[in-house]
């Protein structure tokens, strides 16, 4: 059973990178993880698999339906493969570094494996990076991780971004007001995350007014915010509702020629996440380029019980390739074997990438040609290849 025919073939939603886009990928990880040092987030490396226990407690247990878990020969303990890096840097600041002053800045960048993939992303190994702002519950954290995400995005060159905006609290906290649980919270839930008006329309009474209500105020955040600010909801919910639209507006405020939407009955994605939370797009890529929020980091960690204020966001390198402007090609150089190391070590100082022949070859530009290089190196001088 172990005789593949075909040596090269991969388990589904697992590739192998190639040349250029390898490179490029890690060209972009860099560049955005660079971007997150200048605002003071540094680099955290936390282990691809761990115990289950630490990964999977707290926000991770939203994680354990895509997550990979074998036995540790050493321990006899079950572990489990990262599905999402979120929440060991969560775990880290709740336990490594529970003693540095907070608000935390820190950020991330690995691959993630999970268990299954999507119909819009069917990948199952997955580039990440990100940042998480831990020890802050104030507004100002919510505006800044999602400035900061935009301005990464921008650096390296994603065109055309926009934000959709929600709060995955909103909804349990007015049907809880409402004294709405059990199987009709499930099957309300269910309904909102079809966006199926006409379910919830049918549930009658209070609730179903007041999530109609919610489920049409998605939209633009200018065609939407006046309904959301005039909508009676029951207090916990209404400050909750507050919050988001004094996020927003920060961030209208902040970079108004961004594109805001708002859906305020968003759940699918954050299952984990308490409070103001946020996809980001390109119009140019129908998936996520990432997507962040507010959540409560670490599990039993200082702050409050089961966790202590954070947000931060995770962005994903293959909706970023897709949409990122094609890198230059670098200039390639042949150099005979006979060439000297001097001039080797000139041509590379100079900016070229060198590939220097191993074996004595007659006809130099044939080889460059060969070796996929625009330029061959003879009698001292650059020449181009034709």
């Amino acid at each position: 059973m172990n005789d593949l025919p075909n040596k090269g073939l991969l388990p589904a939603g697992l590739s192998d990178v190639l040349p250029p886009e390898a490179a490029q990928e890690a060209s972009i990880a860099e560049g955005l993880v660079d971007c997150l040092a200048g605002h003071g987030f540094e680099r955290v490396k936390p282990p691809l698999i761990e115990f289950e226990e630490s990964l999977l407690t707290g926000a991770g247990s939203a994680t354990a339906g895509q997550t990979f878990r074998l036995m540790d020969p050493v321990s006899q303990h079950m572990m489990g493969i990262r599905s999402d890096m979120t929440v060991q840097v969560a775990r880290i600041a709740a336990t490594r570094l529970t003693d540095v002053p907070r608000p935390l800045r820190l950020s991330y960048g690995g691959q993630v494996l999970r268990v299954r993939g999507t119909q819009l992303r069917p990948d199952r190994q997955i580039s990440q990076v990100g940042c998480e702002l831990i020890g802050s519950a104030a507004i100002a954290a919510d505006v800044e991780v999602v400035l900061l995400a935009v301005e990464a995005l921008e650096k390296i060159g994603v065109p055309e971004i926009s934000i959709d905006l929600t709060m995955p609290s909103l909804v349990p906290a007015a049907a809880d007001e409402m004294g709405l649980d059990g199987a009709a919270y499930e099957q309300l839930r269910a309904a909102l995350d079809r966006k199926d008006a006409a379910a919830v329309t049918a549930m009658g009474g209070e609730i179903a007014e007041t999530m109609g209500l919610l489920l049409a105020c998605a939209g633009a955040a200018g065609s939407v915010m006046g309904k959301l600010e005039k909508m009676k909801l029951p207090p916990r919910a209404r400050k909750e509702c507050d919050r988001l639209l004094e996020v927003v507006s920060m961030i209208r405020d902040a970079s108004p020629e961004l594109t805001l939407t708002i859906d305020p009955v968003e759940n699918r994605g954050f299952e984990y996440h308490s409070g103001v939370s946020f996809s980001l797009f390109s119009r140019r890529e129908r998936c996520e380029l990432g997507w962040g929020g507010r959540y409560l980091a670490g599990n039993g960690g200082r702050g409050e019980e089961g966790g202590e204020p954070a947000t931060g966001f995770t962005l994903f390198l293959d909706s970023v390739l897709r949409v990122v402007p094609e890198a230059a090609k670098p200039r390639r150089v042949f150099l005979a074997v006979e060439t000297s190391r001097r001039d080797n070590d000139r041509l590379r100082e100079e900016g070229w990438v060198v590939i220097q022949g191993l074996e004595p070859t007659k006809d130099v530009f044939a080889e460059a040609r060969r070796m996929c290089c625009d330029h061959a190196y003879v009698d001292g001088e650059l020449k181009a290849v034709d």
